[in-house]
């Protein structure tokens, strides 16, 4: 969260036409269903991935996973005890998948960060937090010149969890339950093109078994790697 009162972000026309393109093509597409909610635009697609595709992607998160870390001026790892990996996006069946995700929304794969794969065991939970961009955070001048905004996000779920580890948008009415396959897609901005700040969303805490997900985050901009 921002440690500021300024608002997270202004109007974008440049934004505002991404959110509607995407949406035209995934309410024209026959998989994609539209989660009903009056304050954010989500979509689920059932089965996106094939089970093979899922499997290889949760031994890669197993084998490079680490612990999960935070950009933000206010957040505490507390917030976020998941593991993470970053994917690597010139590897073929990466990015295959990468495609795979930019195709379905309609954007360009160079828009995309690198996929990421996260690992939550029992207990470990991601709380409320938004995926956009805070102007009034430190961290801002370096987001505008790595890529602008983050406009939408791409989550595909990679097995089923026993018990716990859904999506949950409070303000948003909408609470996904993992679902081996599975796409979550959301619009991280408003009609106008600026942060919809009802897309706040967690992580619930794993319960029973251990949740796998990717998630790839798309911006106003192609996607410049950030040097270390």
């Amino acid at each position: 969260m921002a440690t500021t009162s300024v608002p997270p972000g202004h109007p974008s026309a440049a934004r505002a036409n991404i959110g509607a393109q995407v949406a035209v093509r995934l309410d024209a597409d026959p998989r994609m269903t539209r989660l009903p909610s009056e304050t954010i635009q989500a979509y689920r697609c059932l089965d996106f991935l094939d089970d093979a595709t899922c499997d290889h992607l949760v031994a890669l998160i197993e084998r490079q996973r680490r612990p999960s870390t935070l950009l933000s001026d206010t957040g505490r790892n507390a917030n976020r005890t998941s593991d993470s990996c970053d994917m690597d996006r010139d590897a073929p069946d990466i990015r295959a998948v990468d495609e795979l995700i930019a195709g379905a929304l309609g954007l360009d794969p160079a828009h995309g960060e690198t996929m990421q794969g996260q690992r939550y065991a029992p207990g470990q939970h991601f709380r409320i937090h938004h995926d956009y961009f805070h102007e009034g955070e430190s961290y801002w001048p370096r987001m505008q010149a790595s890529g602008g905004q983050r406009t939408w996000t791409a989550m595909i779920y990679l097995n089923e969890v026993e018990e716990g580890g859904a999506t949950w948008f409070p303000q948003g009415g909408v609470r996904a339950v993992p679902r081996r396959g599975m796409l979550l897609a959301w619009n991280n901005m408003e009609a106008d093109g600026r942060p919809n700040t009802r897309t706040l969303h967690e992580g619930m805490p794993v319960v029973e078994g251990v949740k796998y997900i990717v998630t790839k985050w798309f911006r106003e901009h192609p996607w410049v790697m950030r040097q270390a």
